[in-house]
C-alpha cells in the first residue's frame, strides 16, 4: 500500500527519538524550509514522507537554530495528531 517500509521509519524514530540536541551538529540536520511535502497527500502519508526525507524528525534547524520538538506524555493526542498539527502549522 505504500512506498514506505515501515520498520526502517519506525526504527528512526527510535533512534532519533532518544537523541539530545547538544549532540547534534548543524550539518547532521536538514533546515525545516527545505524539506518539500506535498499537501495533497492525506495526512498519514504525509507523515511518513516527513519521516522518510529528513534526517531527524525530532530535531532541525530553523533560520539556522537548531531546533528539537517533543511530545507531552500526559495527553490524550497521539503523535501522529501531534506531527499532524506541527506539518499542518509548518505548511499552511
Amino acid at each position: 500500500m505504500y512506498k514506505y517500509n515501515i520498520k526502517e521509519l519506525e526504527e528512526k524514530l527510535n533512534i532519533c527519538r532518544n537523541m539530545k540536541l547538544e549532540d547534534v551538529s548543524l550539518e547532521d540536520v536538514d533546515e525545516i524550509s527545505s524539506i518539500k511535502i506535498d499537501r495533497r497527500k492525506p495526512s498519514n502519508e504525509r507523515i511518513l514522507d516527513f519521516i522518510a526525507k529528513v534526517k531527524n524528525p525530532y530535531i532541525f534547524k530553523v533560520n539556522g537554530k537548531l531546533v528539537r520538538i517533543s511530545f507531552s506524555k500526559n495527553t490524550d493526542l497521539t503523535a501522529d495528531d501531534c506531527l499532524t498539527k506541527v506539518l499542518e502549522n509548518l505548511y499552511r
